[in-house]
């Protein structure tokens, strides 16, 4: 099939990518010149475990394609994904949908012949509707139809989770453009992947709330760890205990700094609003929303608590900066909120991300940006954890410990147990246990 992907960002290219590795004649559009010669150059404006090699082969095979020129692009195209940014609207919290109408619009400028849009976006509820209003300005009812598809994918896997998904949905009462969307997925119905078809308000939805009940996991375990530190429990141990209970399952009860990332934060503001705008109360989103904020500021304290409250005069090293390993995203990451308040006390910082570092230059002051970990640690005060990479997880504790001036660490993804950084000498604060 034909399909068009409006949007080279994460999901746009991922997924564009993803739908040739399927098979079909698939055309990626942008409105940014620079990114459609980088990617045209065989570059990947982002970092994705396996993206580059997968861009590649389907070029080479002339499955896949990169233009600016939606027009060409939009020639006998059989569906049209839209896969532009969705951001959360400064000052109020609400999804900004000016990108997703605005690519509505030139859609339905070249569409030719009976063509599905796809709202790939992550987008309000009621979206899809004025998505078809804008159709209906050019074209009559029988030659579109408008359908929510919205997308499931973890940064640092997301090529698995888009070939190997726990489901599809599809938002859609078209008979047609079931049809055509079953086509465009069939590649999925040899591993049996469950296909979700609802109506398209009830598919806008299922996103948010999938988004929201995770970030509703993450931020419970994490007040949990709180109460552990507070009567001598051990955080790990009560996420398995409870993780095994095969009702509430044991991903995402990893207590750490607070959710960070491209959905999380804005898809619970998002459906924080949307619940407004309905009068409906979403109290118990709305104070994950709050917790998580509040998350990252105290994690912050509690790395000045465990260096005796003043840093003036001292160095941090810092390891990790991206909200979680595998990706370069910043957006909203627990070190955004960390490192400048541990400037505010005095500390100089220093860092080491294996991806992140050229984003968070142009986000955080004053840091100085290291090769390696052990560059990054070497004099420094204590050394700080935020991001979980695998290289971190097998650090030389003895070259650590050299290149410390003092054997302070502070683990907040528990990645090491603490007795074994207790024998090794170290003034070890993790979160959630008994150190």
């Amino acid at each position: 099939m034909r399909v068009v992907m409006v949007g080279t960002g994460y999901v746009g290219l991922v997924s564009g990518v993803c739908f040739a590795d399927f098979g079909h004649d698939v055309i990626c559009v942008d409105k940014d010149p620079a990114k459609i010669e980088t990617l045209n150059a065989g570059g990947i404006p982002i970092f994705e475990p396996g993206l580059e090699a997968l861009v590649a082969k389907n070029v080479r095979a002339k499955r896949l394609s990169f233009t600016t020129d939606l027009k060409a692009a939009m020639k006998e195209a059989e569906a049209v994904f839209i896969a532009v940014g969705t951001p959360s609207r400064r000052g109020d919290g609400y999804a900004d949908l000016s990108y997703v109408y605005a690519a509505s619009e030139e859609i339905a400028e070249y569409m030719e012949g009976f063509t599905v849009i796809v709202t790939k976006s992550t987008v309000p509820v009621g979206t899809g509707d004025e998505v078809e209003k804008i159709m209906a300005k050019h074209h009559d009812a029988e030659n579109f139809a408008v359908v929510s598809n919205p997308e499931f994918l973890r940064e640092g896997a997301a090529i698995t989770d888009f070939k190997r998904p726990d489901r599809v949905v599809v938002g859609t009462e078209n008979l047609k453009a079931k049809e055509i969307m079953r086509a465009i997925y069939r590649p999925l119905y040899i591993n049996e992947t469950p296909i979700l078809f609802t109506s398209r308000r009830t598919s806008e939805l299922i996103k948010y709330a999938a988004n929201s009940f995770l970030a509703t996991k993450i931020t419970f375990i994490n007040e949990i760890a709180d109460l552990c530190e507070a009567v001598g429990a051990n955080v790990q141990e009560v996420a398995k205990g409870i993780g095994l209970d095969k009702r509430i399952g044991s991903k995402f009860l990893h207590a750490g700094p607070g959710y960070g990332g491209s959905c999380f934060p804005k898809d619970t503001l998002a459906l924080a609003r949307t619940a407004e705008e309905a009068n409906v109360s979403l109290s118990i989103v709305s104070s994950v929303i709050d917790a998580n904020e509040a998350r990252k500021r105290r994690m912050a304290h509690k790395i000045i608590d465990a260096l005796g409250g003043d840093l003036t005069g001292k160095t941090i090293a810092v390891l990790g900066l991206a909200f979680k390993p595998n990706t370069d995203d910043m957006r909203d990451a627990p070190s955004l909120t960390i490192i400048p308040r541990l400037q505010d006390k005095g500390a100089t910082i220093r860092a080491y991300d294996p991806e992140a570092m050229e984003e968070a230059k142009d986000l955080l002051r004053d840091v100085t940006y290291m090769e390696g970990p052990y560059s990054c640690l070497e004099g420094a005060d204590a050394l700080v954890i935020i991001t979980e990479w695998d290289e971190f997880r097998a650090l030389d504790l003895r070259r650590v410990k050299a290149a410390l001036s003092e054997p302070d660490v502070i683990d907040l993804r528990n990645i090491y147990r603490p007795e074994t950084m207790q024998n090794a000498g170290f003034n070890y604060t993790s979160v959630g246990r008994p150190d």
